[in-house]
């Protein structure tokens, strides 16, 4: 059963058609895959097999730390564009994390097909290539009206009576229109990583899931904030608005119509688990935004925090990642305790997990100490980073190997489903994680 689930992702990565010879090209990539490494083992191994492995993941984990801290200190720059719009806030974690969740996947599934040798890098729109690409910015498009919706939902229902939150209208034009500049961006990083593996011999597994969520933080930001300037301006936002939708609706009936399968099932499977961690996310901004006073004795932590959750969003997007490539290339099985090449996959992201939470701690705690923020002391916050860190790896684990699994038995790709099923879970549970670490460590 297990075996025979895994046939409609091979389809996905053209395996099915008659011209290549799938038993070859599941070959190559699991020839890749356990090929012998280089003789050093950094930290005894923990980091991986080879200096290649480790690298790769440590120095586009540190990006993406650096980058999140970045986003957080842009986020609080444009408060009065905040202020001036009751109610984005609310969006602006489902906004950013959405690009991850679309590109995070389309980077594994191109990531399993340089694996298994079956990506051409040719233009036309049916070709592996094109397909996926097509899948991504629909799926991005379609989620972005759905999610818009469920926005002016939650915000109806959360906000206060006596503030007037901004419109359908307004949600729809700065999701839609500010998706699809930050998308068009992230996706040119995308493939640019992509075509850098293929020359380079990177990884793709390893540098996907945090440099694809760094520049997703670092662009959406500033789109959402720049389609602002188009809200609350009356007939011409609802105008605005309809013709996106139509734009997007046309789009949609189109591929639906078309001949491209690969592109049809990337949409069919992706929407509903975008919707699901972005429905999740908004949810949990919410959460967030209730329990900001516990940040507010020590500032510094408001500075931590969003570089604390991407990073731990990234560490089970490249867990899932690695596990969703070697289910296509057979070298995983099904077992309620991971064995083998998964138990391999797990140490190897808790090992990441020690020294990158470090100096995710050590970085907020220069920043907010040249910024002028409180703070607990470096070695408390040091301590909590790294406590709450792992506790949320743990959390990740569990959810990228136990999702993987159910994805597969219910004939799935788990290249579309295992990092959105990260993002939202940890969305969830990561503040709390970091929040119960304070606790222990006596800050908050």
């Amino acid at each position: 059963m297990w075996r025979r689930s895994l046939s409609q992702g091979r389809r996905n990565l053209g395996l099915s058609r008659p011209e290549l010879n799938r038993g070859e090209a599941l070959a190559r990539g699991r020839r890749i895959l356990s090929a012998p490494r280089r003789v050093w083992r950094p930290l005894g191994g923990l980091l991986g097999p080879a200096v290649g492995d480790a690298g790769q993941s440590l120095g586009a984990l540190a990006f993406s730390a650096t980058t999140s801290l970045i986003t957080g200190l842009t986020l609080a720059a444009f408060t009065d564009t905040l202020e001036e719009f009751p109610g984005l806030l609310l969006f602006i974690p489902a906004a950013i994390g959405m690009r991850g969740n679309v590109f995070g996947p389309l980077g594994g599934r191109l990531s399993t097909a340089i694996r298994v040798g079956t990506l051409q890098w040719k233009r036309r729109p049916d070709a592996l290539l094109g397909q996926n690409i097509i899948g991504a910015m629909l799926s991005s498009l379609v989620t972005a009206v759905l999610i818009a919706i469920v926005a002016e939902a939650v915000a109806l229902l959360l906000s206060d009576r006596s503030v007037d939150v901004i419109g359908l209208a307004d949600f729809v034009v700065v999701s839609v229109l500010g998706g699809f500049l930050a998308s068009t961006v992230v996706l040119a990083i995308t493939l640019g990583l992509a075509v850098a593996s293929a020359r380079f011999g990177w990884d793709l597994d390893n540098v996907t899931a945090p440099l694809v969520s760094a520049s997703g933080d670092f662009v959406t930001l500033p789109a959402i904030v720049l389609t602002a300037a188009l809200i609350a301006r009356g007939w011409f936002t609802r105008l605005l608005a309809v013709a996106l939708v139509v734009v997007v609706a046309v789009a949609a009936f189109l591929v639906f119509r078309s001949a491209l399968s690969l592109a049809k099932s990337i949409v069919r499977e992706s929407v509903p688990v975008l919707m699901a961690a972005g429905t999740l996310s908004l949810f949990a901004g919410t959460v967030l935004e209730r329990s900001i006073d516990r940040f507010l004795t020590f500032s510094v932590l408001i500075v931590l925090l969003p570089g604390y959750l991407a990073v731990g969003g990234a560490l089970g997007g490249i867990l899932a990642n690695r596990l969703a490539t070697k289910v296509h290339l057979g070298l995983i099985e099904a077992s309620p305790i991971p064995t083998g090449n998964a138990r391999d996959d797990i140490r190897i992201t808790y090992g990441l997990a020690l020294p990158i939470f470090t100096l995710l701690a050590v970085l907020a705690g220069s920043l907010g100490l040249a910024l002028g923020r409180t703070s607990p002391g470096l070695f408390a916050l040091v301590g909590s980073a790294v406590t709450g860190g792992l506790l949320a790896t743990t959390f990740v684990c569990l959810v990228a190997y136990y999702g993987t699994l159910v994805v597969v038995r219910f004939g799935l790709d788990p290249d579309n489903h295992g990092i959105p099923m990260v993002s939202a879970s940890l969305d969830l549970v990561g503040s709390a994680t970091l929040i119960l670490a304070l606790m222990v460590w006596g800050v908050a």
